[in-house]
């Protein structure tokens, strides 16, 4: 416990130099009304960018972007020291991981917990969700579910002992994280599971450096890589519903602000966030472009 608390303080104290330094090296928002941000993953930054372009579409203020900022207490120490107004989070996340509440299945007491203790704690505002789910997602490789013919967790664990995993950082030390799930399913790994990048998880995978990663399940590369999603029988995890959090002293100054965000409830499904990011990590398109073209197919109130 006293070893998690203290990676817990580096981790606040890396995140406020982060979010200094790059406040220093971004010129581009002098002149911005307000600053918005996303995680470091490319959903994230599509998010992100949505809720800026959404902002710039439907209202005169104007956007500072802070996309691929960091991780979640990264974006979430950035929102409540100020520095930035506004980010897209996953209520499962916030539930857990910021609010360190026990695991709870159901999305609609998740999320007004979450908007709850938020508005107590932190005084930030949680907007309902955008729309689709993005849960955690149990990969192994098509060709391994075939030769064992597993579908599921359970299933799963009668192999993993022969297996190596890969998890980023936050999914070994979070309180829905790896723990709690090999517990939960009686997960084993030949090694203790080694902790990779995102970026670098779907590589390890295909390159058969490890046997079982732990994704996003809207990720675009899933499908594109022939890969397979275990089911989570056991219902181990929470609802992870992106939703728009923002200051509450920004929507005070700015109130149009909360109408503009509102238009993006529930007008995003699985299938067409999981196109987007396909489009921007399968096809290597421009992020900006490729959100506004998706804006000019939805009705977002412009």
């Amino acid at each position: 416990m006293k070893k998690s608390w203290l990676i817990y303080c580096l981790i606040l104290l890396l995140s406020f130099l982060t979010v200094g330094c790059q406040n220093n090296q971004d010129n581009s928002g002098i002149g911005a009304d307000i600053v918005v941000a996303s995680k470091d993953f490319t959903e994230q930054n599509i998010l992100g960018e949505l809720l800026a372009q959404q902002i710039e579409a439907t209202t005169n203020l104007k956007v500072e972007r802070r996309l691929n900022l960091g991780g979640t207490f990264v974006c979430h120490t950035a929102i409540t020291s100020g520095k930035i107004d506004a980010y897209m989070e996953y209520t499962g996340t916030a539930f857990n991981g910021v609010l360190q509440q026990q695991v709870i299945s159901d999305p609609q007491i998740v999320f007004n917990k979450v908007k709850e203790l938020y508005n107590q704690k932190f005084q930030l505002e949680v907007m309902p969700s955008v729309g689709f789910e993005n849960t955690f997602a149990m990969i192994i490789r098509g060709e391994d579910a075939k030769r064992y013919n597993i579908q599921t967790l359970s299933e799963a664990a009668k192999y993993t002992p022969q297996w190596k995993a890969a998890f980023g950082y936050e999914f070994m030390e979070r309180e829905d994280g790896y723990r709690g799930l090999a517990k939960t399913y009686g997960l084993s790994f030949a090694k203790y599971p080694r902790i990779m990048s995102l970026g670098l998880l779907y590589y390890a995978l295909q390159q058969k450096q490890v046997d079982f990663i732990v994704a996003n399940s809207t990720d675009g590369q899933i499908a594109r890589l022939g890969l397979v999603v275990l089911e989570d029988d056991k219902r181990y995890f929470p609802p992870y519903e992106p939703v728009p959090i923002v200051r509450q002293e920004t929507l005070k100054k700015y109130p149009q602000l909360k109408t503009a965000i509102a238009q993006l409830s529930g007008k995003i499904s699985a299938d067409e966030i999981r196109e987007l990011n396909y489009l921007v990590e399968g096809e290597l398109r421009d992020i900006k472009q490729v959100v506004q073209e998706f804006r000019q197919t939805k009705n977002f109130g412009n």
